[in-house]
Formats: structure tokens, sequence, C-alpha cells
């Protein structure tokens, strides 16, 4: 198995669970409750925070990643 498409996968996973995690911390600053029984307004709004939050750690990680490998390039 080729190491870096393991590092990928890994820096993937941990980026976008930790950007989640803090969608969903943000979501309970405000009040929000995610796991609301149904589908009121606030639980859709925290479940687009998490979603949000996600999206943005996976951005983040993969930019860190590239960042990374311009750093080790360089002379």
């Amino acid at each position: 198995m080729n190491k870096s498409l393991l590092l990928e996968g890994l820096t993937d996973a941990v980026g976008f669970v930790v950007g989640a995690l803090l969608g969903f911390g943000l979501g309970r600053l405000l009040g929000l409750e995610l796991f609301a029984e149904g589908y009121s307004a606030g639980s859709i709004v925290a479940i687009a925070f998490v979603g949000l939050g996600g999206g943005m750690g996976l951005q983040a990680a993969r930019r860190f990643r590239a960042k990374g490998a311009t750093d080790e390039e360089a002379p």
C-alpha cells in the first residue's frame, strides 16, 4: 500500500471529523440541538453547521498537506 495514500486518507478523515465536531460545538453554543425530535429549523441549522464544519475541516487538512508538500520540495 502506498504510504502517501494512507497519509492522505488519514489527514482527510481527521480534518473532516475535527471540523464536524467544531461545527457541532458551534451549534451547541448557539443553543441548537442537532438530535432534537423531528426536523425543526434549529435542528436543520445544526445539521448544516456540522456539514459545513466537516467540509471546511477537510479543505483545511488538504491545504495543510499541500503546504507541507511544497515546503519539502523547496531547496
